[in-house]
């Protein structure tokens, strides 16, 4: 339909994998499954739910009647109810066991913290395989001299894989954060109304073994190890804003990343993929911009800004529950997740396919590593003999002219001829020009990034080598 909004984030950029993790079909098949498990859960624990009510519920689980449901949430105005009432039309023998003792948020709320779950199963899954992309392009560039900037100023010299290396560390670190949230994802259980349980202790005569029992038991049938010990009708808020701020971080390292490829492709070093037919510009035919490092800009900023939401959230609710969270965590969550896993694939896209050229990075290094070499200039002069503290006032004043040179008059960087030709440092030019090999001025670059490859990159890869291999599809 063209005459309805429709959310970018689904036509234009995430993944139809996280699309579906989000999805109608994904929530209400999950709502069946608690209910399933409730059943099953009871009916082991001594309640009269029978076999052959479990039997009918499994085998209507997936055929949902979406249509009986929305013609009763019209009448009724609630959407659990409306899926109770259309699973049993179609489970008659089951019906009278459907959600017993639960409240709405057994299956609301506990299918969020699964949607989440399985969202950042996901998120883990594209940042190893990023991982894995960027540590290819580190290691093959590992020891090619560039030139390192701090304030976006000249700096000494560095090398193009060990700046990746830089991006890779925040990349591990969101993994870390990642696994450190999936760790202690849990899931609501069945707590009742206000999170009391007296619904279900009423059905067990007060046996609170069994009612503890009926808890675990669910959490095992779905997959989950524990339950939040305590909560009021729904989990405590400050879950959806811990799993937000582990994206939140993920989109602040796609974004420090896309700065910088964006700076490189301004200086010609580095472009991020541009594809044969690809359109610049509508009106400046030449031109090749950043637009996929651009957009994980834009929408990282989304992400970073959206982790406000799930924060004053879980800051306003009142007692055992309220309802001004639903629109807000219906929305935000979702968007949150789908907007991260479109940054990373557009992540994985640009690393995957970066062009360097060699000979630019060495055009801008040579331009400024006279002035890099000064103290190594100054220290082969004193060790034939000249005066340190002479040498470096004439160092300064050659360095300052030279700068002129270059800045106001456009020409060529003239310091080594300056120092060639002034006698106090007893340097001829061919020693000079053997100084100016940036090998020299990139200290242990090299090392430290292979370093990081084998000590840290190759062991998260090995232990998560059953996530490796992803397909990547940029939709525009």
């Amino acid at each position: 339909m063209k005459d309805v909004y429709e959310s970018p984030l689904n036509s234009r950029y995430a993944s139809h994998e996280m699309q579906y993790i989000f999805s109608p079909d994904f929530k209400f098949k999950t709502w069946r499954k608690l209910w399933i498990a409730l059943a099953e859960a009871e009916h082991e624990l001594g309640l009269p739910v029978t076999d052959e009510q479990i039997a009918e519920l499994k085998a209507n689980a997936d055929n949902i009647n979406y249509d009986d449901a929305a013609a009763r949430e019209k009448e009724v105005r609630h959407d659990v109810m409306s899926h109770v009432w259309a699973y049993g039309l179609q489970c008659p023998t089951a019906k009278p066991i459907i959600h017993l003792g639960a409240t709405s948020c057994y299956v609301g709320d506990n299918t969020d913290l699964i949607i989440m779950t399985e969202g950042l199963k996901l998120i883990k899954k594209e940042l190893v395989n990023l991982i894995a992309v960027l540590s290819d392009f580190a290691e093959k560039s590992k020891a090619l001299p560039c030139l390192a900037f701090t304030h976006f100023q000249p700096a000494q010299p560095t090398t193009v894989g060990k700046r990746a290396s830089l991006w890779l560390e925040e990349l591990v670190l969101d993994l870390a954060e990642v696994d450190f949230r999936l760790s202690q994802m849990k899931l609501r259980g069945a707590k009742g109304t206000t999170g009391t349980q007296a619904s279900f202790l009423e059905l067990f005569n007060g046996d609170n073994e069994k009612v503890k029992a009926l808890d675990k038991r669910i959490a095992e049938k779905m997959g989950f190890d524990e339950v939040y010990p305590v909560s009021g009708q729904t989990y405590s808020r400050k879950v959806d804003y811990n799993v937000l701020s582990v994206l939140c971080g993920i989109a602040q390292s796609a974004a420090k990343f896309s700065n910088d490829i964006r700076l490189l492709q301004n200086l010609k070093e580095i472009e991020e993929p541009f594809e044969k037919s690809q359109i610049g510009s509508s009106a400046m035919a030449y031109k090749r911009n950043p637009m996929r490092s651009e957009r994980i800009a834009s929408l990282s900023r989304y992400v970073i800004a959206n982790t406000e939401n799930p924060a004053l959230t879980a800051a306003a609710q009142w007692f055992e529950r309220t309802l001004d969270d639903s629109a807000n965590k219906r929305i935000s969550i979702a968007e949150a997740f789908l907007a991260t896993d479109a940054i990373l694939g557009l992540y994985i896209n640009v690393a995957d396919g970066l062009v360097i050229y060699p000979k630019m990075i060495e055009k801008h290094l040579r331009e400024e590593l006279p002035f890099m070499a000064t103290e190594t200039i100054l220290m082969r002069a004193v060790k034939k003999g000249g005066d340190r503290q002479e040498l470096h006032e004439k160092i300064r004043v050659h360095s300052m002219a030279a700068g002129t040179v270059v800045k106001q008059e456009g020409k060529p960087n003239d310091l080594l001829e300056r120092i060639a030709a002034d006698p106090a440092f007893m340097l001829r030019h061919e020693e000079l020009a053997e100084l100016m090999n940036p090998e020299y001025f990139v200290g242990r670059a090299p090392q430290q990034t292979e370093e990081f490859i084998t000590g840290v990159i190759k062991p998260i890869l090995e232990q998560n080598a059953s996530l490796l291999g992803i397909n990547v599809e940029i939709k525009v």
